[in-house]
């Protein structure tokens, strides 16, 4: 046989050639997955998922409100500002518990906000290569620690701190102080306002900076490096072209962390004290929460105005997560609506 090719075929393949032409087969078409049923049925699933959840929340509100109905007949709203909580004598009152509630969440947010703002920073624009995943690793580590840990933890090692190096230094500075010495009184155990907000913002620290680390990295790097080129800084490029870009995704972390804070019962049943009477507005000063609250007495109360109490406490403490999450919607309606007329 011989092992030239003809010159019909040679001119064949260099005709090919010079056209540009690719000879290959046509793949096979593939038979459709779905069909409009599988749509339909899609449709319905995702449909029903989300009907489902509206009628649980509207069934957990209708629990809690039945449940707590003698209590929100016998005091109304002057439930809100009674600071008693006598359970011999049946008289209740929740302002003590809504004030613990929100100042350890505020000041939790207060700590916890520039410390995983600078964290992200740090992890987006100014860590080494080699540094950037296993402290992003470490840091996200601390969410997995259960709750019950962090205010073990507070207890029995940060409290003791607290109170030997912070709050009892203050107190001897602002001895005499009018309203500053008061501001810092209290019995020097460190426990109180101030230790359970602080545990709170190491809590939440890990969830805010991993929301703001992933929407500063959605920042399209041509704007960035376009920012540098034209000689800005670091801060500048944060300030100017990053947090602009990423302000919603910002604001939905911090609201996930106030989220986590507000609802937090186990670390802050550990370190805030639980006392049930409001007598100064000093950091130091034991008192309580709703989710504490909740539960060192649910177990222990009986059926009556004791009970309906504790839950007209979880009615306040829905009502606040209902009016944070509405806050920042409109909030970020806003930024949006800004940002229209801008353009």
């Amino acid at each position: 046989m011989s092992t030239t090719l003809s010159a019909n075929q040679i001119l064949g393949n260099q005709t090919d050639q010079s056209l540009g032409r690719v000879m290959t087969k046509p793949p096979p078409l593939k038979a459709a997955r779905s069909g409009p049923m599988a749509d339909r049925v899609f449709g319905w699933v995702a449909k029903g998922a989300a009907i489902f959840t509206l009628c649980m929340l509207v069934a957990i509100l209708l629990s809690l409100t039945i449940s707590a109905w003698p209590a929100i007949s016998k005091y109304g709203l002057g439930f809100l500002t009674s600071t008693t909580w006598d359970p011999v004598k049946e008289d209740f009152g929740g302002l003590v518990m809504i004030y613990g509630t929100l100042m350890t969440s505020f000041i939790a947010l207060l700590i916890a906000v520039p410390v995983s703002f600078g964290i992200a920073l740090f992890l987006t624009e100014l860590s080494p290569a080699w540094l950037k995943r296993p402290l992003g690793t470490a840091i996200e580590l601390l969410a997995a620690i259960p709750s019950i840990v962090y205010g073990m933890w507070g207890l029995l090692v940060f409290g003791p701190l607290l109170s030997t190096y912070v709050q009892q230094p203050l107190q001897a500075m602002f001895k005499g102080v009018p309203y500053l010495g008061a501001f810092f009184s209290g019995p020097p155990v460190g426990i109180g306002i101030l230790s359970a907000g602080i545990i709170l913002a190491i809590m939440i620290i890990p969830f805010i900076a991993a929301v703001m680390r992933d929407v500063f990295e959605v920042t399209p790097t041509l704007l960035k490096e376009s920012a540098y080129g034209l000689g800005a800084t670091t801060w500048e490029v944060v300030s100017t072209v990053v947090l602009p870009y990423t302000k919603a995704g910002v604001i939905g972390g911090i609201m996930l962390g106030l989220g986590r804070a507000i609802g937090e019962t186990m670390a802050v049943t550990f370190v805030i004290g639980n006392f049930n009477q409001l007598d100064s507005l000093s950091l130091f000063q034991a008192a309580n929460s709703i989710t504490s609250a909740l539960a060192n007495e649910f177990a222990e109360a009986g059926a009556g105005l004791h009970q309906a109490s504790l839950m007209y406490l979880g009615l306040v403490l829905f009502f606040i997560t209902f009016v944070v999450l509405s806050l920042s919607k409109i909030l970020l309606a806003q930024l949006k609506k800004n940002e229209g007329a801008k353009t």
